[in-house]
């Protein structure tokens, strides 16, 4: 007697690989992807120590044409659909204003994060990971707003990478200014922060964001992509005198430890009832069945990876003049956070010994350099006498800096600076069956409490967000 059986079939969306998994931490803690890919930009143009020296004391351009996904929303219910959803004051949003946008679940926990540009043309376009983006485009789709949503998508999921619509470079650094002026032929436009404006660059019309990333001033450049090595290549003609450096890929991504931006906080739709819904839009290639997570943080609850608005320093967005979903969870936070954005220094004797047991039978995770992510959401655990009091979500190597730093969310009564803590590095058990994660030994490192942004120039000159673009 023979047994028939069905073929199995494929997961179709997120919902249907969490259940296959069992839960959204087995999916995501064994996810076959690695950290977030900078694809088409070499690693390195010189060598990545001068990449991140040349935007602390010359200038850079930073090539953010490939990593990020776009997304242009238009239609005469764009603005209400990105109230509805955005955390921000919507009331004083006008053409040429650019925000960072992180919208939240109706528990009040943080989707992801982007840059929100107002258009000339009246249209708003989000740069970022594509967590944001889609929360945008399913409520755009499935709630009746009379909007539409045109993506452009990041090169790493593209047939072809280079088939972007859009260049954007960031020219920043001491002598940001002074490049400028001579690229352009006059003093570039004096614009507020976060404010943009059009020049001119070899002929090229060209779209300046006023910006700041590390810490250091400048602007973001943007226009049509067959603009862009015209541009490119008028920067790199006038940047000798001014100790202009192209940033690598390697160098880009550790840029982030000096300025306190967060790239990589889990987006809060993993768990839910309410969600979901949304979990079965998502397809099952998607950014967040995909994403893979890594560190010594390990918690069966999913929530506990979940961040606040206020947790990632960005309370100062949050306006309370507009209805918006979770408005009313934030309002309860609001009263009393319960962690603080901090920067951790790690002991240099232990970061040391970590690295030199790469010699013994018995070793620690690796540190690769400049950045030590090894998964698109790192979470690792920060402990005081042994009990933990906050997660950090990014580690690597400042070379200006000479330190081995993280960036943490703490217990806000441990956040003082100059306390010290302990930072767990590596993954229980040896590690997970992700690629990158080899087998190990976790270790201890002990770290000290300083303020994020670490960068003083970082600290004294600019808003506490916005440096962004990972």
């Amino acid at each position: 007697m023979s047994v028939t059986t069905s073929p199995s079939v494929a997961p179709k969306n997120l919902e249907s690989l969490i259940q296959a998994a069992g839960s959204a931490i087995t999916l995501l803690r064994n996810s076959a992807s690695g950290p977030n890919v900078y694809p088409v930009v070499p690693p390195e143009y010189t060598n990545w120590r001068d990449e991140q020296r040349a935007w602390q004391e010359t200038c850079v351009l930073f090539n953010q044409s490939y990593h990020m996904s776009d997304m242009y929303v238009s239609g005469p219910q764009a603005k209400q659909l990105l109230q509805d959803l955005g955390t921000n004051s919507f009331e004083n949003f006008p053409i040429n204003v650019a925000k960072q946008y992180a919208p939240c679940t109706e528990d009040g926990y943080v989707v992801g994060d982007v840059i929100l540009m107002h258009l000339p043309s009246g249209a708003f376009n989000m740069i970022g990971r594509p967590s944001v983006l889609n929360w945008v485009q399913f409520h755009c789709e499935t709630k009746g707003y009379d909007a539409k949503c045109e993506r452009d998508e990041r090169s790493a999921v593209r047939a072809n990478p280079l088939d972007r619509k859009t260049f954007r470079f960031q020219i920043q650094g001491p002598n940001a200014f002074k490049l400028m002026t001579k690229v352009i032929g006059k003093e570039p436009p004096q614009l507020k922060f976060f404010h943009m404006g059009e020049i001119e660059i070899a002929g090229c019309k060209v779209g300046a964001l006023r910006h700041g990333m590390a810490g250091q001033p400048g602007y973001e450049l943007f226009g049509q992509v067959k603009d862009g090595e015209t541009v490119r290549q008028a920067f790199i003609a006038a940047g000798e005198e001014f100790g202009l450096r192209l940033v690598g890929a390697r160098a880009y991504s550790s840029n982030t430890l000096e300025s306190g931006w967060v790239p990589s906080p889990m987006p809060a739709i993993y768990s839910g009832a309410n969600l979901k819904s949304y979990r079965e839009w998502l397809p099952a290639d998607s950014y967040e069945a995909k994403a893979s997570l890594g560190g010594s943080f390990v918690s069966k609850n999913i929530e506990d990876y979940y961040f606040t608005p206020y947790d990632l320093g960005y309370g100062v967005m949050v306006k309370f003049d507009h209805d918006f979903i979770g408005r009313a969870a934030l309002e309860k936070f609001a009263k009393n956070p319960r962690r603080q954005k901090v920067t951790l220094e790690l002991n240099n004797e232990d970061v040391i010994k970590a690295i030199g047991s790469q010699f013994s039978a018995d070793r620690a995770k690796y540190f690769d350099f400049p950045s030590a992510v090894y998964s698109a959401l790192p979470y690792d655990a920060v402990l005081k006498n042994g009990v933990n009091i906050g997660l950090s979500t990014w580690i690597g190597y400042s070379s200006n800096e000479r330190k081995m730093l993280t960036l943490a969310m703490l217990d806000v009564e441990h956040a003082v600076p100059g306390n010290e803590v302990t930072f767990v590095w590596g993954e229980p058990n040896g590690g997970t069956k992700k690629p990158t994660v080899e087998s190990h030994k976790q270790v201890e490192i002990r770290a000290m409490v300083c303020p994020a942004p670490y960068a003083q120039v970082a600290r004294t000159s600019y808003a506490p967000v916005g440096w962004r673009h990972q």
